[in-house]
């Protein structure tokens, strides 16, 4: 990371947030005040129970806490928070909200706002109708849906009556939505008749039919008409005719535990059949809370928009903000149809202050060489956020000099496990070229080094060393807990191991590399895929690329693959300008012994690209779950490009 500042906030703006009044609440009951965010975090570790306990109070949570904070504070897979708290989700995320609640979009349709009382009224009808169908309390609803309202809706209704919501986007296959919900065993499933992207209307009717005839414990489909192309079989219940009941019923909230659960998300499935990752109403409440004011200055009146599909988990987060009194903004479809100014005219007219979006997403942008401040001022823009991947100090770069300089950009980085980060943004912190600002509150974050040391300013593993609200409460149907033990705890007893390849740096930024899983090994001196990422795709002629690590005459030798602009081919004059920038900018053993064109990089349905399931067809060994991807028919490519390439001479270790 370079010591490069690119924005700093003005005393003013510090004094105006969020976490400036929670630093002034804390320090109120201290005798020692808290004036900085460095010692707001060590109090956060240090007195974590005071910390969480605080933050109820100061996010005025609508539910009862309790005495006790924390059970078996010193047992990472067994603690468990709030012991004797009982709240709902719904209810907090519909007491205050904003009018308009929700803005919505689709591609290039007109905007549309749905108002607080409009949203309220159709919450109440719809969870009125799910309560006449016998669903209660740890029943599991599905969505099968886009980005849009409706589905907002569905899940707030669900959580009113205590019920688990879990959901996948249109574009998952037919095998990747049954392997998905058979595991948790829906007895509902509202779904669309088809939905919009790249200006195209993609009819799933079909789909729809496959799935229900494949999840046995199904017992009504609701469709939502979005396309208006075909008529709905008649064996499906309308949304629109279910939600159409003037007046609206009274909407009443099934009191729940902390720990009860609110969401079963699911992990992307590259190496196995997809974990069922169950999260908790009040650990997933709190924790957004957090990130949402304290990181991110979320307040009242504010337009929050995150581009996401509702297979990702920052679709969890984006309906959050709900319970900060912020507007949702939802945006389904294409980022660039129909033009790469789509999403910041949508930013600029709906009046957005916190715009999110993944790293590829400025990455393309970039590449597009278009500039939004060319076009739109962006007044109320002040936060944006940006996740999914590492971003690269250029992208840093670019922020600044293409979208708007007085801007806080948080590179945020956690997961589907933790529905939440572990490192963030902060308003009231620096932003340095090429790192995240901080780690989260309250998460007692480290980097151990292969020998299970703490350290700092060196590469390593990401850990969590305490427990925290958003641990998932289990795998569904993982009866013993072996599987959970296995993805978090197995390597370090009792401590947290998250996958990521991080340095954690002595001003209290977190620099990310790449997943550990993903971590190449040449000559075993590890390396990060993000730094051969950055300087091959620094290049104007390079897209995108994925690299692995390829085992090769007893050691590992490094094999790139690139995406070109199109018209572009890839030659040895290309070959040598790529390795020459990655050699000039790490070491020779970054350089990559094969460097290979392809079309199309191979990549999850939330847009991930997958380097380990390139790595295990370039080395012949079984992909375990295709339907995980969104182009699964890219890897036979990699196979044969690699079995086609002849050895190179290992580069000397003495280089």
């Amino acid at each position: 990371m370079s010591d490069i500042m690119l924005w700093q906030p003005s005393q003013a703006q510090v004094e105006a947030s969020l976490i400036h009044a929670f630093m002034n609440h804390i320090s109120a009951q201290r005798a020692t005040p808290v004036t900085s965010y460095d010692e707001l975090y060590q109090w956060s570790i240090n007195c974590r129970e005071e910390f969480w306990s605080s933050l109820w109070d100061f996010t005025g949570i609508i539910g009862t806490k309790g005495d006790q904070t924390l059970l078996c504070p010193d047992l990472m897979e067994e603690s468990q928070w709030f012991p004797e708290a009982h709240l709902n989700f719904a209810e907090n995320l519909l007491k205050n909200l904003a009018d308009p609640a929700i803005i919505s979009k689709i591609e290039d349709f007109d905007r549309a706002e749905m108002s607080a009382t409009d949203l309220q009224a159709e919450v109440a009808t719809l969870a009125a109708w799910l309560r006449k169908q016998g669903i209660v309390k740890g029943d599991r609803v599905a969505g099968y849906l886009p980005n849009i309202p409706q589905t907002m809706i569905a899940m707030l209704a669900t959580a009113s009556i205590g019920a688990v919501w879990t959901s996948t986007s249109p574009d998952f296959g037919v095998d990747s939505v049954v392997e998905r919900f058979s595991q948790t065993c829906p007895r509902i499933l509202i779904t669309v008749e088809g939905y919009f992207y790249n200006g195209k209307s993609f009819n799933i009717l079909d789909k729809v039919e496959q799935i229900v005839t494949k999840l046995p414990a199904l017992e009504r489909v609701v469709l939502v008409e979005l396309i208006g192309e075909t008529p709905l079989p008649s064996s499906y219940c309308s949304y629109a005719d279910i939600t159409s009941t003037s007046p609206p019923p009274a909407l009443y909230f099934e009191p729940c535990s902390f720990n009860d659960p609110l969401y079963i998300l699911y992990s992307s499935g590259t190496t196995g059949k997809p974990k069922c990752i169950t999260h908790s109403i009040g650990g997933t409440l709190l924790q957004h809370l957090k990130e949402h004011q304290l990181h991110c200055d979320i307040k009242p009146g504010d337009r929050v928009f995150y581009f996401t599909t509702c297979g990702w988990m920052m679709w969890n987060w984006l309906a959050s903000v709900l319970a900060s009194g912020a507007t949702a903004v939802l945006y389904d479809g294409s980022p660039f149809y129909p033009q790469e100014s789509s999403l910041w005219e949508y930013a600029e007219t709906a009046r957005v202050s916190l715009f999110g979006t993944s790293a590829k997403y400025l990455d393309m942008l970039k590449k597009s060489d278009f500039n939004p401040k060319d076009s739109y001022r962006l007044e109320s823009l002040r936060t944006l956020c940006s996740t999914g991947s590492v971003l690269s100090p250029e992208s840093f770069d670019f922020v600044y000099e293409a979208i708007k300089q007085d801007l806080c950009l948080c590179s945020i980085s956690g997961g589907t496990d933790i529905i939440s980060c572990f490192v963030l943004g902060s308003p009231i912190l620096p932003v340095y070229r090429g790192a995240c600002q901080c780690r989260g509150l309250g998460m007692d974050v480290a980097v151990f080094n292969e020998d299970g040391e703490e350290v700092i300013g060196q590469k390593g593993e990401l850990v969590c060393r305490q427990s925290f609200p958003s641990q998932p409460i289990n795998f569904w149907g993982d009866t013993d807990g072996t599987k959970y033990h296995q993805a978090y705890f197995a390597k370090y007893p009792n401590i947290w191991c998250h996958g990521d390849f991080v340095e954690l740096t002595e001003q209290g930024s977190v620099v990310i590399y790449g997943r550990s899983d993903a971590t190449l090994n040449p000559s075993g001196v590890r390396i990060g895929t993000a730094e051969i990422y950055r300087y091959t795709e620094q290049l104007p002629e390079v897209l995108e690329s994925i690299v692995i690590g390829q085992e090769w005459d007893h050691d590992t030798r490094l094999v790139l693959f690139v995406v070109l602009k199109d018209g572009l081919t890839l030659d040895d004059s290309l070959r040598n300008k790529i390795s020459k920038n990655i050699r000039a900018n790490c070491t020779v053993r970054h350089v990559p012994a094969i460097i290979l064109q392809v079309d199309e990089i191979p990549r999850t349905k939330s847009g991930k690209i997958v380097e380990l399931a390139v790595r295990e067809v370039v080395h012949d060994r079984e992909v375990k779950n295709l339907s995980a991807l969104a182009n699964p028919e890219t890897l036979q490519f990699f196979r044969k490009r690699v079995e086609l390439t002849p050895a190179v001479p290992k580069a000397s270790s003495k280089s």
